[in-house]
């Protein structure tokens, strides 16, 4: 259900308080409902409180997925949550020129919510304990609501997505963002997902795995390996436009409209070409019982799994999953003008994407898949330790991606790094990268991690 707009006199264009309340959030590492101290042990107890078993399975074993007589696809015979069909990419740019690769298509749009309620004026965040199949640990942090559309209306027959009633239908608070995002345009045929931070007034019952926790203390954890999900992290960057700024400066080295003109000349001037096709028909890819895999191992496979997860709405399943062939590095290089931080963006160009390309991280890449070291991979890398503002392994999407980790840098430039960067380059601030958060498709998902990851980074 749509929600409908009220009229009447007007209001501020946003909360002039909310700001506020948020660094109060942001400086509450130790007063929360749970201490930070008792997160470990009740992460734990949730863990234990489960059974969670996931096992490789060939595909003919894949309950309720075979291969499509027709077109090969990788289908559920419910006709819904998603398939893994057949992609060819023509492109005259970037080192691999034309290929083709399977995608996961899944074209309804998912909610990714967290609920806020404020507690002794200090705003709290509900995060749900989740399992998903393909997490390293398998149980990490979530949001609120995490769900596919087939999810929340209950085509599979499980019990109901909690706390979904805060998300659809008429409003119960007061929504702090509500944008759609994309995600992996590798691996995602034009996915979205509706990123929301909904807050209330409500008496909100507590379930056994939920936890209210505040900014302060998701920002501890963000520093952690593998505990707080991707989802988790995209929802958190929408916070970014609303954060305090404590950079002692002003301005920016380039003016907005600028960027913006450079931004759309990066999407223009791309020549790539997407068709969707049989996955019977991708060149280069064999099929076997249990992947579908290059010959030469490169990239990732698809493989299936068997799921066991008590804390799920559906106790137990079968599905494919995308493993990638190695970890991943995903970094910012930042650098301040006049004592404003500053983020070297890259225009990045991935298949899935509704727009061709995006704003992504200013390295990102599966180090072993490349031939031709990619551009800064070293520099990031092999950067003093002083110079080091960030460092943790995160997971992707658990939900369709099997051990998909990446190390993720947030690396300080030393004199010897070009204020000029290469054409495909430019630098933005917090504050309008946080302006184009406010829309959809213009930061990648790695992108939108790196910006949660330093939103959590203490103020300087």
């Amino acid at each position: 259900m749509t929600a409908v707009l009220p009229s009447g006199v007007l209001r501020p264009a946003d909360d002039p308080e909310l700001p506020a309340r948020l660094l109060a959030s942001a400086r509450a590492r130790d007063e929360g409902l749970m201490p930070t101290e008792e997160f470990d042990v009740w992460l734990e107890g949730r863990r234990r409180a489960h059974p969670f078993k996931v096992e490789r399975v060939p595909f003919a074993e894949a309950d309720g997925w075979s291969f499509a007589p027709d077109t090969g696809d990788l289908v559920h015979s419910s006709g819904r949550f998603f398939s893994v069909d057949g992609l060819r990419v023509t492109s005259a740019d970037g080192p691999y020129g034309n290929w083709d690769q399977p995608i996961i298509r899944q074209p309804e749009v998912g909610i990714l919510g967290i609920l806020v309620k404020d507690f002794g004026g200090v705003p709290h965040f509900l995060m749900q304990a989740k399992m998903e199949p393909g997490n390293p640990n398998l149980l990490q942090l979530s949001p609120t609501v995490q769900a596919t559309r087939s999810n929340y209306t209950r085509v599979h027959r499980g019990s109901a997505v909690r706390y979904i009633e805060h998300f659809v239908g008429p409003r119960r608070g007061r929504v702090i963002a509500d944008v759609l995002q994309s995600e992996h345009g590798s691996w995602f045929y034009r996915k979205n997902n509706r990123n929301m931070l909904v807050e209330t007034d409500e008496d909100v019952p507590l379930g056994d795995d939920f936890q209210w926790l505040t900014l302060g203390q998701l920002n501890e954890l963000l520093a952690r390996d593998n505990v707080v999900n991707m989802d988790a992290r995209t929802v958190l960057s929408c916070l970014t436009p609303f954060l305090p700024r404590e950079e002692g400066g002003e301005g920016a080295l380039h003016p907005t409209p600028e960027l913006q003109s450079w931004f759309t000349g990066q999407r223009s001037d791309r020549d790539i070409e997407v068709s969707r096709i049989p996955l019977r028909d991708t060149e280069g890819w064999h099929r076997d019982a249990e992947r579908i895999a290059r010959p030469d191992g490169r990239f990732f496979r698809v493989v299936a799994v068997s799921v066991q997860a008590g804390s799920r709405e559906v106790a137990r399943w079968s599905q494919p999953l995308f493993e990638p062939t190695g970890p991943g590095v995903v970094a910012f290089v930042v650098r301040e003008f006049d004592g404003v931080t500053h983020v070297l963006m890259r225009a990045r160009a991935e298949p899935g994407f509704r727009q061709t390309v995006e704003l992504g991280p200013t390295v990102q890449c599966v180090p072993e898949n490349h031939t031709v070291e990619p551009p800064l991979l070293e520099y990031v890398l092999a950067a003093d330790p002083s110079r080091i503002r960030y460092d943790a392994v995160h997971s992707e999407e658990g939900g369709r991606f099997l051990n998909a980790v990446s190390r993720h840098l947030v690396v300080e430039a030393d004199d010897a790094h070009p204020v000029q960067p290469p054409a495909d380059c430019a630098w933005f601030t917090m504050a309008q990268l946080g302006e184009l958060l406010r829309h959809g498709n213009y930061l990648s998902v790695q992108a939108r991690t790196l910006l949660a990851c330093m939103n959590a980074l203490p103020r300087r």
